[in-house]
């Protein structure tokens, strides 16, 4: 399916125009080039979006359980014959490597389908006392996605709402709209019935227009904690449900009995990969002051394994940030680091030799301490910073010294000491000596870092309102 010119809202089963006439560039951060127009959206096409879910909803909530399965089979069969595709689109869009695309940005949305279509029997109804308990749809979801992980972000919320029995409206990134067009084609290729899955692209004014509707249901929402607030505030006045993933400074704990030489280099993977750009990347770096400098000389050389490149190069470790608006904000952030005293190990706020885009070099601060400005705000970018301790009940003090709680990490030669640690930590997770991503445990924030969990059981439980039927007593 090819989208009709100057159709690019999908609602109700059909390519439509906006009521809009503003468009959207979509900038190549790599070349600063702009690759495509995106529609601004408006709130009366907000609207629309919504009412065809609305209408859709009856029937999709009826909809055996095995046929909103099937339809997810097909939807992830869909983005598996588009995979080369849709992760060319991101790397323009966003400059995320194309070797990272191919196995992180399209791995992970086919991950958030497998891991909710494992746990689908956790719809099945219960039996609690006297009662029956069944797990209705919470009903229209307002689905408002971001740029870093786009496709991932997208099926993490839709894939459990689809098969819970909700129906969607999506707005993803203005500044990645591209792969959601794709998407939108998979879905309609895939048979969804029209008005269960939509599309608009917009910024704002769509984003809040959704929020505000009466018919939505709930909304889930990841971005930044500024705008997590905002869209609660929003939700608040008609007590919609809320999801909110937002954002993270998060702690990794190095032990005194670590491995340095594997710990190190794997922890700046844990905060430079994606150039930084992961809600959840570990960007404090905690480790004991006697060891501090064969630290430092260990993340210095690991740092020189980061180079810059272009993004569409399967060589290329580390592209550009998403727009030059992220790289000034992150080039600020550096400099703020130094004016407070902060040492500078590697990197720096300067625009990179020989790249005209939103590059930014990979920053290592040592001499950090939690008052520090860098170690508090969420940087977003390709820069890691080193804070000291004493013992092991200072590093944890220091880890939980933040307004965030979404992730954090703790790396020891003896597990079972690092999972003691693990349990002192005020977040949402942690990770164990580099353990890869699990899409089915549950993942989500305390603190600023939101409200609500995505993956798995937990994540398909959210889009779920449990009823009671209870019988009276024999």
């Amino acid at each position: 399916m090819t989208i009709p010119t100057g159709q690019s809202l999908y609602i109700g089963g059909q390519w439509t125009a906006s009521t809009a006439t503003d468009t959207i560039a979509v900038v190549n951060p790599a070349t600063l080039e702009i690759i495509a127009h995106a529609t601004a959206g408006s709130a009366q096409d907000a609207a629309s979006a919504v009412s065809a879910a609305r209408k859709a909803f009856d029937d999709w909530s009826q909809t055996p359980l095995a046929e909103r399965i099937a339809l997810l089979q097909r939807v992830s069969d869909g983005i598996k014959g588009h995979g080369d595709e849709l992760a060319g689109l991101i790397t323009a869009e966003m400059g995320c490597p194309i070797g990272f695309s191919r196995a992180a940005q399209i791995g992970l949305p086919l991950g958030d389908i497998h891991a909710t279509l494992e746990v689908a029997k956790a719809l099945d109804d219960k039996t609690i006392g006297r009662s029956l308990v069944q797990n209705d749809p919470v009903g229209v979801v307002a689905a408002i996605t971001p740029w870093n992980f786009p496709l991932h972000q997208i099926l993490a919320k839709i894939a459990p709402a689809l098969v819970a029995g909700c129906t969607i409206v999506l707005k993803p990134s203005e500044v990645t709209p591209l792969d959601a067009a794709l998407l939108a084609e998979i879905f309609h290729d895939a048979g969804a019935p029209a008005g269960v899955f939509n599309l608009i692209i917009g910024g704002r004014e769509a984003g809040e227009a959704l929020v505000s509707h009466p018919d939505i249901d709930m909304v889930s929402f990841t971005g930044s904690t500024r705008g997590g607030r905002a869209v609660a505030e929003i939700a608040g006045r008609g007590l919609k449900k809320v999801a909110l993933e937002l954002g993270g400074k998060s702690a990794n704990i190095i032990l005194d009995d670590a491995d340095l030489e594997k710990a190190i280099p794997a922890a700046l993977g844990q905060s430079f990969i994606n150039s930084g750009q992961v809600c959840a990347a570990l960007s404090r770096l905690i480790v004991p002051v006697r060891k501090r400098a064969e630290i430092e000389a260990i993340a210095i050389e690991a740092a020189k394994g980061w180079t810059l490149g272009d993004p569409a190069d399967p060589a290329t470790r580390l592209g550009p940030v998403a727009n030059q608006t992220q790289q000034a904000g992150i080039r600020q952030a550096i400099n703020g680091a130094l004016s407070e005293g902060a040492q500078l190990l590697t990197g720096g706020a300067e625009q990179p030799t020989n790249f005209t885009g939103a590059y930014v070099s990979p920053t290592i601060f040592s001499g950090v301490d939690s008052r520090m400005t860098i170690a508090r705000e969420e940087t977003f970018g390709p820069v890691l910073s080193i804070l000291t301790y004493a013992d092991e009940a200072e590093a944890i003090r220091i880890a939980n010294d933040s307004a965030y709680g979404l992730s954090g990490g703790v790396w020891s030669g003896d597990l079972d000491r690092a999972e003691a640690v693990a349990r002192r930590m005020h977040t949402g997770q942690v990770i164990l000596n580099g353990a890869g991503l699990d899409l089915a445990a549950p993942f989500g924030g305390v603190k600023q870092s939101g409200l609500g969990r995505e993956n798995g059981r937990y994540g398909l439980e959210e889009y779920c309102s449990p009823k009671a039927i209870t019988r009276p007593q024999a």
